[in-house]
């Protein structure tokens, strides 16, 4: 329920603020005035689109202000927004200017998109872009189904998850069904890769390990030299022995000169031990260089075999990955691709059955909707007859057409037409193309003081629902407004006394002109003032008594309507 709207610098309104409470809620006013503003903010608040013109003239930024008071469910969507409710509701709000529009939820900055979901849940805004709205298929289909009920709602839920599914699915067949070429020339050429590595059968880390020792046997004899002379260094030569001094010779002669010393100091214990540490390491080493150097031979066959193997491994570097290791990973992938490539056709086999299952599943479900959406239409053709002969149109007829659509869409297999007949005699067309702008004022409202009676709780805004008419028939609007607010909150904009009457609060529109400006702002009236009001708005003088008589007696003959 909105509870409170205020204004600031939108069109010629300068400020203004309105407390609302449940039930109806008129607001009048001159022509001119700006009450049509009023519809414009709250239709902001919704999300519509925002027009830099509807700033005042000489204000930089014009702001919508909404406070709404709402149930435990709706409060947790604005919480998962990021939007803040408090004690007093929750405050909505829509600020433009000339190179902006910003809108904000509790708080939270959400695009206007987003808010026109949420917000739009709560009001619903009857005014000229209603009235087309209503002349479109989807809008119509909308109105059928929110007056069938929930068994309908939970029906059409099952059906668009299906419906969603089988959409999926339908892209996956026509992406493997149309690519089948492609996926052909692919399998070709990966099982190609796959073969030509297959023939090599490399091993992890093999080229590095071949490349390490080619390069060993391309410098053997170097490598013999220096292992030699090295060997030497340590352990000396028996041919040469005694004569060239060696490591391991002048360690020897160190540890057979601490003998003494030792003898005669033990501190030197240490590093004597030290020393015969250092000769063990001596011997190791020496003895390693010497099985080193006897297993080190030259074969120049091997080496050729490496040669030929490299180029082999090189042949397959040059097309599948830098390095044997990456070679590898390749064909790992690639064999993996082909075992899903290969799946295509059993994939193709299964979504063809799962499709068909699809298929008799959203038959079935379409059938039940098609059903209950036949039933709904008869019961509120029914319902809004009754509603439009009261509203002066006792011949008129509205019919929910529901026929076959060509190819099922999200939302059934139904296409839904609205059409109406004014006259008894005229075949009934569709009715943005055959009602009037009043006439379809009527009916737009019959609809909603039906549908309210199964989806109470709304706030409805009306923007001159009775235009065009006047006298008893909108002394009957004014009723059927009064009986839509006992199920919902019903705010209307309305330039006709007889249907501001049946309002439970009533708020008029002024304008002041200095001149320059034109600048509105909103009272409450009430009691006398609100008979005042009354009687200027039937052409009389607010000050007569025969003016505030005929108010008087008005507001009593609407008191009486409503209560029936």
């Amino acid at each position: 329920m909105l509870v409170e709207l205020r204004i600031l610098d939108l069109g010629v309104i300068g400020e203004a603020a309105i407390e609302f409470s449940p039930g109806f809620t008129a607001v009048t006013g001159e022509t001119g005035a700006g009450k049509t503003m009023i519809v414009t903010g709250l239709s902001l608040l919704t999300g519509a689109k925002a027009d830099p013109r509807l700033v005042r003239v000489g204000a930089g930024r014009a702001l919508v202000e909404g406070r709404w008071q709402l149930d435990a469910a709706t409060a947790a969507a604005v919480a998962e927004l990021g939007g803040e409710v408090d004690a007093d509701g929750v405050l909505t709000s829509r600020q433009l200017s000339a190179s902006r529009s910003r809108m904000t939820i509790g708080g939270a900055q959400v695009p206007a998109g987003i808010g026109q979901d949420l917000v739009g849940e709560w009001v619903t805004v009857h005014g000229q872009s209603e009235q087309l709205r209503l002349g479109t298929p989807e809008r119509q289909r909308e109105v059928l189904d929110r007056y069938a009920g929930p068994e309908l709602d939970g029906l059409l839920t099952d059906y668009r998850e299906r419906f969603e599914q089988r959409r999926r699915l339908m892209t996956e067949l026509a992406e493997l069904t149309d690519q089948a070429q492609a996926r052909l020339r692919e399998l070709d050429l990966l099982r190609f890769g796959l073969d030509e590595i297959a023939r090599v059968e490399p091993q992890p880390g093999e080229d590095v390990t071949l490349a390490a020792e080619a390069k060993l046997l391309q410098s053997i004899d170097d490598v013999r030299l220096a292992v030699h002379t090295g060997l030497m260094a340590l352990a000396g030569d028996e041919d040469s022995y005694g004569e060239v001094p060696d490591a391991l010779g002048l360690v020897g002669a160190a540890r057979k000169a601490l003998v003494t010393a030792v003898a005669a100091d033990d501190s030197l214990t240490g590093l004597a031990s030290e020393l015969d540490d250092a000769a063990a390491a001596l011997a190791d080493v020496a003895s390693g260089l010497a099985g080193y150097l006897a297993g080190l031979d030259a074969d120049p066959v091997r080496l050729e075999w490496i040669a030929g193997r490299q180029a082999d491994l090189q042949a397959l570097t040059r097309k599948y990955g830098a390095t044997i290791d990456e070679v590898l990973a390749y064909a790992a992938e690639s064999a993996a691709r082909v075992t899903t490539l290969d799946s295509a056709d059993a994939r193709i086999e299964e979504l063809q059955v799962q499709l068909a299952a699809l298929d008799a599943d959203l038959g079935v479900l379409a059938t039940r909707l098609t059903d209950l959406r036949t039933a709904a239409a008869e019961r509120l053709e029914a319902a809004v007859r009754g509603e439009l002969a009261a509203l002066a149109m006792p011949k008129a007829r509205l019919r929910f057409e529901v026929a076959p659509l060509t190819e099922p869409g999200p939302h059934g297999a139904d296409q839904i037409s609205l059409l109406f007949s004014a006259n008894p005699g005229s075949a009934p067309g569709p009715l943005a193309k055959v009602a009037s702008g009043g006439e379809l004022s009527r009916v737009r409202l019959a609809l909603e003081v039906v549908l309210a009676e199964t989806t109470p709780g709304q706030t409805f805004v009306f923007d001159e629902v009775d235009a065009g008419v006047g006298g008893a028939v909108a002394l009957e609007i004014g009723r059927r407004l009064a009986r839509l607010a006992r199920h919902s909150q019903v705010i209307v904009v309305t330039h006709l006394a007889q249907v501001a009457a049946f309002a439970d609060k009533h708020f008029q529109v002024t304008k002041a002109d200095d001149g320059q400006v034109t600048t509105s702002g909103v009272r409450q009236v009430a009691a006398d003032d609100r008979l005042a009001v009354l009687a200027r708005m039937m052409g009389g003088l607010d000050s007569s008594e025969s003016a505030l008589a005929h108010a008087t007696e008005l507001l009593e003959q609407a008191s009486s309507r409503a209560s029936r």
